[in-house]
């Protein structure tokens, strides 16, 4: 299929693939960076492209249409790989670009190769041999296997440690969120209600769950030696912890919570004849977004879940992306899609994480309602979570606008709404739109969530229709110390309508009513008003009336 209009990317990327076709590129390889793509993260294949991103085009001998090329692949490949190939039309010559889907069946070349493409160790895309001992996480980040409830090899019972069992009971008893119905089993009710064993021909065999929760640190050693955690503090290149643990995962938990409690220091906050405790990051946050990282990580490949306290954030890290679905763009939004769910659900039950699966919500919230920036995955890879929470001062000034706004309210304020104050606080004004990419949600809900804010007194809406804009309220302006902010902000709509005005009238001539509409993004009734005031302020010279209006710079104006 033709496509002369199409940008070709300057550089490789994980998705985006260039090939050479000026010795006309042989099958063998073109199918090769083919499975490799489709085994990774899907992407495009630019075929008559160099490694630069200069074009040389297709190969003189490529027939005049090149779609046999999508037969070619379906046909040498297992399972048929389905790819859609464009012809692309360049000043330097033709270019295919073949788009690959990603696949949740690990794809392979006829002749039994396979392999997938991965970002390298000088932050390049490369193809490397996609070993049998990955597919379990690739069927894992597509939700195909729970790794977590299967039985590991050559496990046994006597793989189990008395004394983490006795830690898990005491979990069960003390925990308040815990499921008390737990309470009272005998060890094989235990096991299996939790799914840390699974029954086979009679016997019962220990599965990843059951290692991970209660298993002895040697046997995690032997049998998951994938389990791994790191906790350290660092100030600037100095290294002040630096501790790692492969004990079983509730005492790791345990050990985790004593010693993030010497670096998780509290500033000190009164309001009225209250004195609150700021932590540089709230604990109950704090729990949910390590034992996250615990719970979510993929134990199929190599590399420790990382809990490091630098000066003015906390980075938490965990070897696996995340899982098909799940992406930064909807984070807030998605169903909760574990990884491991039998480790998700235990883990629940215990009390240990958000029984709603909502974890991240309270993460962001925590973070928010203390104004600081929101929690940020964006240093995220597709083999790796990376998670990094701000431990800067609260600002102490927003702190006390949630208060009373909570007091106000009689509940606490959503994350929806936080979100909402921060974007404003930062970026003064913006319309629905932008709201709606900071909650990753539709404009039609966001509008609708503007609104009620609004109403409540929250924030501000300015102008209507396509123009319309919000900005916090005076109210919450002058709770955050900023009185002159918001007359700024108010100010600033009218005097840019007129100043987009004028440069118009500078550049055309006149101007009418529709245009001075379309110029401001006004209705046309709003448009009238804004040219009504600035004839009667002497800005503008009024010619002709109704549907022959239209509006000049008064005579040898210079304005």
């Amino acid at each position: 299929m033709p496509m002369s209009q199409h940008t070709i990317p300057s550089a490789e990327t994980l998705e985006v693939e260039f090939k050479s076709d000026r010795d006309c590129l042989n099958d063998d390889d073109l199918i090769e960076a083919l499975i490799c793509l489709a085994n990774a993260n899907g992407g495009t294949l630019y075929l008559g492209v160099e490694n630069d991103g200069s074009v040389t085009g297709l190969h003189t001998t490529r027939p005049a249409s090149i779609a046999g090329l999508a037969a070619l692949v379906a046909n040498r490949t297992v399972p048929r790989l389905q790819v859609q190939v464009q012809e692309i039309h360049t000043p330097s010559g033709r270019v295919a670009a073949m788009a690959v889907p990603q696949c949740s069946d690990i794809i392979a070349r006829s002749d039994g190769l396979v392999k997938r493409r991965r970002i390298g160790g000088k932050g390049q895309p490369e193809c490397v041999p996609f070993l049998p001992s990955e597919y379990t996480s690739r069927r894992a980040d597509f939700r195909l296997v729970d790794m977590s409830a299967e039985p590991v090899a050559d496990a046994t019972l006597a793989d189990f440690d008395p004394l983490q069992r006795a830690r898990l009971r005491s979990i069960i008893a003390n925990n308040p969120r815990s499921d008390k119905s737990l309470v009272g089993l005998n060890d094989e009710q235990l096991d299996g209600a939790l799914s840390l064993t699974i029954t086979r021909a009679g016997v019962r065999q220990p599965t990843l769950l059951g290692l991970l929760l209660i298993g002895s640190t040697d046997s995690l050693r032997r049998l998951v030696p994938t389990h791994e955690v790191l906790f350290q503090v660092l100030d600037g290149t100095q290294v002040k912890v630096n501790e790692g643990s492969r004990a079983a995962l509730i005492e790791v938990v345990e050990w985790l919570d004593l010693l993030s409690r010497g670096v998780n220091t509290e500033q000190e906050f009164n309001e009225g004849l209250f004195r609150i405790g700021i932590a540089r990051v709230e604990v109950d946050a704090l729990r949910e977004a390590i034992n996250n990282a615990l719970v979510h990580r993929d134990y199929a490949r190599r590399g420790p879940v990382r809990v490091c306290w630098q000066k003015n954030e906390l980075i938490i890290s965990n070897p696996g992306g995340f899982v098909d679905g799940v992406s930064l763009a909807n984070l807030l939004t998605t169903e909760p899609r574990p990884r491991n769910p039998a480790l998700a659900d235990a883990f629940k039950r215990l009390g240990l994480v958000d029984r709603t699966g909502r974890g991240v919500d309270m993460i962001y919230t925590s973070m928010l309602r203390f104004g600081r920036p929101a929690p940020d995955y964006a240093q995220s890879m597709a083999d790796l979570v990376k998670l990094s929470i701000s431990t800067e001062p609260a600002d102490l000034a927003f702190v006390r606008m949630v208060l009373q706004e909570e007091a106000r309210q009689k509940s606490a304020l959503p994350v929806e709404t936080l979100l909402v104050l921060t974007a404003l606080r930062e970026a003064r004004r913006l319309s629905a739109a932008d709201i709606a990419v900071q909650l990753q949600c539709s404009a039609p809900q966001a509008t609708g969530l503007m609104e009620a804010l609004a109403e409540s007194g929250l924030v501000r809406a300015h102008s209507s229709g396509r123009s319309r804009q919000f900005t916090l309220s005076p109210a919450v302006y002058r709770t955050l110390g900023q009185k002159a902010e918001y007359v700024r902000q108010a100010a600033f709509e009218p005097i840019q309508r007129v100043q987009m005005i004028k440069n118009y009238l500078k550049e055309n001539g006149q101007i009418r009513r529709q245009d001075a509409a379309d110029l401001c993004q006004l209705a046309p009734r709003e448009a009238g008003a804004v040219l009504e005031r600035m004839v009667k302020n002497g800005e503008i010279v009024l010619h002709g009336v109704r549907k022959t209006a239209y509006y000049t710079l008064p005579p040898k104006s210079t304005v």
